[in-house]
């Protein structure tokens, strides 16, 4: 009778869940991933094919696509919505993962983490021979991994930036001339 209890407590520690990565851990594997792709052998475009499946479990591009358009979020439709939001995942994915690709060989460093409540501040740098750029990003707990929801390089951010320029298009320009738009540039917006 004596073991039972102690039974139950083993095999309630064995099934206790195991402890969640961290913000800067989840941070460091993915950009880790990120620099085997770019640091390889492969040509250009294989690599602009390979690096959107690591930034896939690692971008909210959604929310930031929501936070880039602002209140013109509610202008636009619900099927407008879905069509923007895919075609957002796409610009993003290009500028962010297409700059990434023009650093020579680089390197990153971690230099830090915080959290915010549920969320977390990641400050990160890439290092080259020649330079180097402060990245932070803003990260929302999703599961057992993390979600970057913002992202600033060299205290400039990659939402607001193109909230800006998105802003400006729709000052001039209706919802569905901005959609054709992204459209042309960044196809049918299934990301």
């Amino acid at each position: 009778m004596r073991t039972l209890p102690i039974m139950l407590v083993v095999s309630l520690l064995m099934v206790a869940p195991a402890r969640a990565v961290s913000p800067l851990e989840y941070t460091r594997t993915i950009l880790e991933q990120a620099h085997t792709i770019v640091t390889s052998s492969q040509t250009r475009n294989e690599k602009l094919a390979a690096l959107p499946d690591t930034f896939n479990k690692f971008l909210d591009t959604d929310a930031m696509g929501r936070e880039a358009l602002g209140p013109h979020w509610s202008s636009f439709t619900p099927a407008q919505q879905k069509e923007f939001l895919g075609l957002f995942h796409e610009l993003l994915q290009r500028t962010y993962v297409q700059k990434l690709l023009l650093f020579e060989n680089p390197d990153f460093v971690y230099a830090g983490a915080q959290r915010t409540g549920a969320d977390a501040i990641v400050d990160t740098k890439i290092v080259t021979s020649r330079d180097q750029f402060d990245i932070t990003y803003r990260l929302r707990p999703a599961g057992d991994s993390w979600l970057a929801t913002a992202v600033t390089v060299e205290d400039v951010s990659l939402t607001a930036n193109l909230g800006s320029q998105l802003n400006d298009l729709l000052s001039r320009m209706s919802v569905d001339d901005v959609l054709g738009l992204m459209r042309r540039k960044y196809g049918n917006g299934a990301a």
